[in-house]
């Protein structure tokens, strides 16, 4: 497996267990239908997260959640909706970003809770 595949999964158990520890309850772990992917499904108080994950080794070409582009926005968008519909969800839901940073051995965690709201189509 290439070293930035590593790194994401390794960013990607590092979101989960943050999260637990911060009262949500995971459901899913990299859900896939079709083309149609989400790193994280979680739920507190009521609320069903989608979370995104970037995990990088440093911020010199910018911040983790600056990769979260307009059009990863829409397919995260597409995505959940496919998810609440499979699993005939009926709760709130929110989009938020989980940005991760390896910076001299240590891993920073920033969770941005409502990073985006979907686009008005």
């Amino acid at each position: 497996m290439a070293k930035h595949n590593i790194l994401g999964k390794e960013g990607e158990e590092m979101a989960a267990g943050y999260l637990e520890q911060e009262g949500y309850t995971v459901l899913d772990r990299n859900w896939r239908c079709g083309h149609k992917e989400l790193d994280l499904v979680v739920t507190r108080d009521d609320t069903i997260v989608f979370v995104e994950v970037k995990t990088r080794t440093g911020t010199e070409w910018g911040d983790p959640e600056d990769a979260v582009t307009d059009r990863k926005i829409r397919r995260i968008v597409n995505s959940a909706d496919a998810y609440i519909r499979l699993n005939r969800i009926d709760m709130d839901a929110r989009f938020d970003i989980i940005s991760i940073v390896l910076e001299g051995g240590e891993f920073k965690v920033e969770h941005i809770e409502q990073a985006f709201l979907p686009p008005v189509e």
